[in-house]
């Protein structure tokens, strides 16, 4: 019993912090392979929380890339303080957790915590979802 009033309390204060989250960073409602196009892009999508430090360190982050790679990668950002549902179908341990996706959905590379601009742009280019940097 004390477990559950617990988790009520922190689920209540957690939802009062989300004002604070970038709204370009918006939260998705369906978990990201649900939504596939047939002319779909390559996805990277952040799996984390409005008030979790690291994740807060990454939200510019996510916004730049959104805004560079646009029509060459979605980047997607789930809040899994809101929708826990998405983070447990996700298989989600630990946040920030970013999964990385094909143009047909298939989940292609898995990375626990804070992840630079540059490492993403280097999985990225591992992929082949952007041009590597020329010598």
């Amino acid at each position: 019993m004390k477990q559950i009033l617990i988790f009520i309390l922190l689920i209540s204060i957690v939802t009062g912090y989300m004002d604070s989250f970038p709204s370009s960073c918006s939260a998705q409602e369906t978990a990201p392979s649900d939504t596939i196009k047939k002319d779909a892009l390559p996805r990277m999508v952040d799996y984390g929380a409005g008030k979790c430090i690291p994740c807060k360190k990454m939200a510019p982050i996510l916004k730049e890339l959104q805004s560079e790679y646009s029509g060459k990668v979605e980047v997607i950002f789930i809040d899994v303080w809101m929708d826990n549902e998405a983070g447990q179908k996700a298989g989600i341990r630990l946040i920030p957790t970013q999964i990385f996706f094909d143009k047909s959905g298939k989940e292609i590379a898995r990375h626990e915590g804070y992840m630079s601009k540059e490492d993403i742009l280097a999985e990225w280019r591992k992929h082949k979802f952007i041009p590597t940097i020329a010598e």
